[in-house]
This record gives C-alpha cells, structure tokens and sequence, in this order.
C-alpha cells in the first residue's frame, strides 16, 4: 500500500458533520513508520485540527521527530493542498527536499517538496541570534 493509500484509507473517518469536506493525511517517517491524520471539525469553528496536524501529532507521540514523505488526499477537483499552518507544521519536521504528493479523489496528483509549498519558512535557526 502506498502513502497515498494510507491517506485514502483514512480519509473517510474524518469528522466533518459541518463542512462535509474530509481530509486525511499520512506521514512516513525515515524509520519507514506510518501515521495517518484526518480533519476533526467541531462547532466551536475554528477549533478543529487538520488532518496533517493529526498525523504529525500521532507521530510525535510515538516518539518520532522527521518526516520524510506526506501524502494528503480530500475530495476536490483539484488535488488538496495543506493550509498555511500545516505547511509550518510540516516544515518543522521535514528536512529540504521532503515530497509532498497532494490528491484528490479523481486521481489528480500535485507533488512538491516541502519548501516549494512553503519558501521561507519561518524555522528555529530565525530564533537564534
């Protein structure tokens, strides 16, 4: 199964009563670990998470700190792109050069690497000074 399947898998238990817009992700770690994410809205907007978030989160709490692959799938008619927040959070994970496959359910890809998604990411070495 590819990452992209992971994501498909998924996708489907994504909690979106209010949008009807479901999102899953997965993550692979350099250990070859797998963790998938989905959207989880609530109606308290915007206090949901997305389904990047969710998966990074999986896998920090499984003791992993890298990424090195993101697959990210949603039914649209182009290919789902994470938002701007996830594009960060992903950053802070991901080295340069990390590929990011983007889906929709019709089969259209977009893949890119992670600072292609998000140039000049804001990042801890901007801290040190």
């Amino acid at each position: 199964m590819s990452l992209l399947d992971d994501a498909k898998a998924v996708r489907s238990n994504a909690h979106a009563p209010y949008s009807g817009f479901k999102v899953g992700a997965a993550i692979r770690t350099p250990s070859g670990a797998v963790f998938t994410g989905v959207n989880v809205e609530n109606a308290a907007y915007p206090e949901g998470t997305c389904a990047e978030a969710g998966a990074i989160a999986a896998m920090v709490a499984a003791g992993e700190n890298r990424i090195a692959e993101v697959a990210v799938v949603g039914d649209a008619p182009d290919p789902v792109t994470p938002c701007g927040g996830c594009r960060q959070k992903i950053a802070e994970f991901a080295p340069r050069g990390t590929q990011v496959t983007m889906a929709n359910l019709s089969g259209d890809e977009l893949v890119m690497t992670i600072e292609a998604l998000l140039p000049h990411a804001f990042a801890k070495a901007q801290m040190e000074g």
